[in-house]
C-alpha cells in the first residue's frame, strides 16, 4: 500500500461510485431534468419520486457512517466552509435554467455521452471550461467578491440546528429519511417499477461508498486527499485538465468519478440496447445547449455543486446547502423548460 499512489486509491473509489451512478441513470432512469420534465408535462412522477428513494438511502447511509466514525463529514466543504444562502439560491437558479437549455445537467450529459450522444460531449467540455473560468479564472475575483465563502466558525447544518432545540440526531435523520421514503412510495407507478427502485437504492449507496472510501484515503494520506462525494461541475474541469496535462492535482477522485459515470452509462446503454451515435443537425439547438452549458458551469461553481453535487451529495451530509440548492435548481429548470416548451404563454 505504501508504494501504491494515494491519488489512484481515490480515483478507484470515484470510479466505482461513478460506474454505479452511470448504471443507475441508464438502467434505472435516474435523471434530474428528465424527472422534472416528465412530472410537469407528462403526468409521470416516477422519476421525481425516485429522488426520494435515492436521497433517503444516501442520507441514512451517510449519517450512519458519520455516527460510526466511517465518514468524516467535518472534513467536507459542505461543513467546513460557511454556508452562503445567496450562493446556493443564485447558483442553483442559474444552474437549473442552464440545465433546461442544455437538455441535461453535467451528470446527465456524461451519461448521454456514454450512450453515444456527441452533443453531450460539447456540453461537458464547455461546462467544464466555464466552471474553471468561474472557479479560478477571470470570473473568480467577481465570484468571491459577490459570494464569499469563508471557513466555518463552528458546527453548522440541519443536525446542528436540530440539536440546538433539543432534537436527537438519530430521530432527525430517521424522520427525514422516512418522510422521503413515504413520499416516494406513495406513488403507485413507482411501486410498480422495482427496477427503478433497485437502481435508486444503488445510487444512494454509491454516495455512501464515495464518502467512506475518501474518508479512508484521507486518513491514509494524512489529509492530502479530501473527503468528497460525487459532483459533476468543477470535477469535470479537473478531469479535462488532467487528461490534457496530467496536472490539476493529478489523478484523483474527480477523474475516477467522471470516467466511472461514462463507463457505467456505456455498459448500461449496451445492456438495454440504447447505444447509438447521435449528433446535432440544428446549429440553433447546439447554440442553445452551449449557452446552457456556460450557465451550468458558472452556476454550479457559485453554488459549490450541481444537482448531484449539492442536490444529492450535499443533501446526504444534511448541510443546508443541499436542499436549498436542489430546490433552486428545480425552480430554475422549471422556468427554463416552460420557456422552451410554451414560451411563457398563459395556459
Amino acid at each position: 500500500m505504501e508504494s501504491f499512489p494515494i491519488g489512484m486509491m481515490a480515483a478507484i473509489v470515484g470510479l466505482v461510485g461513478g460506474m454505479v451512478l452511470g448504471l443507475a441513470a441508464r438502467l434505472g432512469d435516474f435523471c434530474t431534468l428528465g424527472a422534472i420534465e416528465r412530472a410537469l408535462y407528462a403526468q409521470d412522477q416516477r422519476g421525481l419520486r425516485l429522488w426520494g428513494v435515492v436521497l433517503a438511502v444516501a442520507i441514512l447511509g451517510t449519517q450512519l457512517g458519520a455516527m460510526t466514525g466511517l465518514i468524516d463529514l467535518g472534513a467536507t466543504f459542505y461543513h467546513n466552509l460557511q454556508w452562503n444562502p445567496l450562493a446556493s439560491i443564485f447558483g442553483g437558479l442559474v444552474f437549473g435554467y442552464g440545465m433546461a437549455l442544455a437538455g441535461n445537467c453535467g451528470f446527465g450529459a456524461l451519461v448521454r455521452f456514454g450512450g453515444g450522444d456527441l452533443r453531450s460531449l460539447v456540453v461537458v467540455i464547455v461546462m467544464g471550461i466555464f466552471g474553471f473560468i468561474a472557479l479560478s479564472g477571470p470570473l473568480a475575483p467577481l465570484r468571491t467578491a459577490l459570494f464569499p465563502q469563508p471557513a466555518a466558525e463552528g458546527p453548522q447544518g440541519i443536525l446542528h440546528a436540530a440539536g440546538l432545540i433539543g432534537l436527537p440526531s438519530v430521530f432527525v435523520v430517521a424522520a427525514i429519511a422516512m418522510a422521503l421514503l413515504i413520499w416516494s412510495l406513495a406513488n403507485a407507478d413507482l411501486r410498480r417499477s422495482p427496477r427503478m427502485i433497485f437502481w435508486g437504492i444503488a445510487a444512494g449507496l454509491a454516495v455512501v461508498w464515495c464518502f467512506i472510501g475518501t474518508t479512508w484515503v484521507a486518513g491514509q494520506s494524512l489529509g492530502a486527499i479530501g473527503v468528497e462525494g460525487p459532483s459533476f461541475t468543477a470535477p469535470v474541469g479537473r478531469t479535462l485538465i488532467f487528461l490534457m496535462t496530467s496536472t490539476a492535482g493529478g489523478i484523483t477522485f474527480s477523474v475516477g468519478s467522471v470516467v466511472g459515470v461514462m463507463a457505467g452509462a456505456l455498459i448500461g446503454s449496451m445492456i438495454r440496447g440504447l447505444f447509438r451515435w447521435e449528433a446535432c443537425e440544428d446549429p440553433r439547438e447546439l447554440g442553445r445547449q452551449v449557452g446552457g452549458a456556460v450557465l451550468m458551469g458558472i452556476g454550479g461553481v457559485v453554488a459549490m455543486g450541481c444537482s448531484i453535487g449539492q442536490g444529492l451529495t450535499g443533501f446526504a451530509t444534511l448541510a443546508w446547502s443541499g436542499p436549498v440548492t436542489l430546490l433552486a435548481i428545480g425552480i430554475g429548470a422549471s422556468v427554463g423548460l416552460r420557456q422552451l416548451i410554451s414560451g411563457f404563454q398563459p395556459d
